[in-house]
């Protein structure tokens, strides 16, 4: 079992100055790095005090300053927002100053505020994403890069650096919907898997690329599948039910409550619940050390869970885990 760290860079009531919330996080990842855990994940938004990262590149640069052996990740890089060009220069700089440890995320994203923003019409999204992807991994593996795509052209180009990992860093595509997951399959691509989802539909999506990635010739032997789940963790039951629900509270007010639906590409399904209740109930893990480990191997088996991207949401879980959870895995 590989464990991960999602690191959002929170800002809540934008209390405290804010270059506070990345010196903390940038604390957090060292202890990471002393600890165990396989990587940092970092997430990327634009516009919204949920998570004040515009740009993983450059967290992910900091961030590999200060570690030696920790992973980092990008969750994601938001591909249909970039030029794929610069895209791809920047994770392979990224990957040279690391020493050849970043882990590349990709998505598409699904806010219309950052399509909007940044000149991207949301219908054109998908086939942007794609088509980013695609050139990423071309600039990486060839010499000089010849495309031709409905939104991209390129004559002989030399995208530099070339990442240190060859052929290319480890790829994973975020994959929510059937269509993406279908997509990602179809093309061999691991997928990583979002922390809003209940367990019941992580179970389902990940057997429907199983199977979906067996009907396109490919195995999914020796496969992270990174699921990301937020997590509460105190030291009775009642404690780490009381975090998940001001997180699940924290959670909706600033991100996926119904009043952030007209924000949202998809409207999220909250099985008949309030959307405190179904993230309590249906997506957070919590509760006492002990237990969490017991409910990570239960995940092992009922989702077949290879890669936990834990998403802490007190201080005192990121401690608990890094102290009583991981040592333990």
């Amino acid at each position: 079992m590989k464990v991960g760290v999602l690191q959002f860079f929170s800002w809540p009531g934008r209390h405290g100055p804010l270059e506070e919330v990345y010196s903390r996080a940038l604390e957090r990842i060292e202890i990471m790095d002393r600890t165990g855990f396989d990587a940092v994940w970092l997430a990327e938004h634009h516009f919204t005090t949920f998570s004040v990262c515009p740009s993983v590149h450059m967290l992910g640069v900091a961030a590999a300053a200060r570690t030696k052996r920790l992973k980092i990740g990008t969750a994601v890089s938001l591909a249909a927002l970039y030029h794929p060009l610069r895209l791809a220069e920047e994770v392979a700089l990224l990957d040279v100053l690391s020493g050849g440890r970043v882990c590349w995320g990709a998505g598409r994203g699904f806010a219309p505020s950052e399509f909007n923003a940044f000149g991207v019409p949301p219908a054109e999204s998908a086939d942007r994403f794609r088509e980013a992807v695609e050139i990423v991994l071309k600039a990486w593996t060839q010499e000089r890069l010849n495309h031709e795509s409905a939104h991209f052209r390129f004559d002989n180009v030399e995208v530099l650096p070339k990442p240190l990992q060859r052929p290319h860093p480890p790829v994973w595509m975020a994959a929510t919907s059937p269509p993406a997951i279908d997509w990602a399959a179809s093309q061999g691509f691991s997928i990583m898997m979002d922390p809003h989802g209940s367990f019941a539909d992580m179970a389902g999506k990940r057997r429907h690329y199983a199977e979906r990635l067996a009907a396109a010739g490919f195995s999914e032997q020796g496969r992270d599948i990174p699921t990301a789940r937020l997590m509460a963790l105190a030291p009775t039951m009642a404690e780490a039910e009381a975090v998940a629900r001001r997180g699940a509270q924290w959670l909706v007010d600033a991100y996926a409550g119904p009043q952030h639906q007209k924000t949202l590409q998809t409207a999220r399904d909250y099985r008949g619940k309030t959307p405190v209740d179904f993230y309590v109930d249906d997506v957070i893990i919590h509760g006492t050390p002990d237990s969490v480990r017991e409910r990570i191997a239960q995940l092992r088996e009922e989702m077949n869970l290879n890669y936990l991207m834990c998403a802490p949401l007190s201080r005192e879980t990121f401690r608990l885990l890094a102290e009583q959870v991981v040592p333990k895995l």
